[in-house]
């Protein structure tokens, strides 16, 4: 399975450019983008960013890369200051 993430301090966000393509493919209407409502796994994000490229796609504070993580992987994002990863989901107590 394909994730989006942002590899820098910052945020998760997509360039002007990549805007308009990943609306294209969506059919998402640019008024009402919200680069958070994005699902990370978005077959169109995904789409958008290997056609432009990762620095044609990245947002002003974003660095994006394409994680390829397994299938059977229960999984979230993780951040600090903007900076992303992949977890495997864990069981905890308290």
């Amino acid at each position: 399975m394909k994730v989006v993430i942002n590899t820098c301090y910052g945020g998760f966000g997509l360039s002007e450019q990549a805007l308009v393509r990943y609306t294209e493919l969506s059919g998402i209407n640019v008024e009402s983008y919200n680069g958070q409502q994005i699902h990370r796994t978005d077959a169109a994000l995904i789409q958008t960013i290997e056609e432009l490229g990762i620095e044609k796609s990245s947002g002003v504070y974003a660095e994006l890369k394409i994680v390829d993580i397994p299938d059977d992987v229960e999984w979230e994002i993780d951040e600090y200051d903007g900076k992303e990863w992949v977890a495997e989901v864990y069981r905890t107590w308290s």
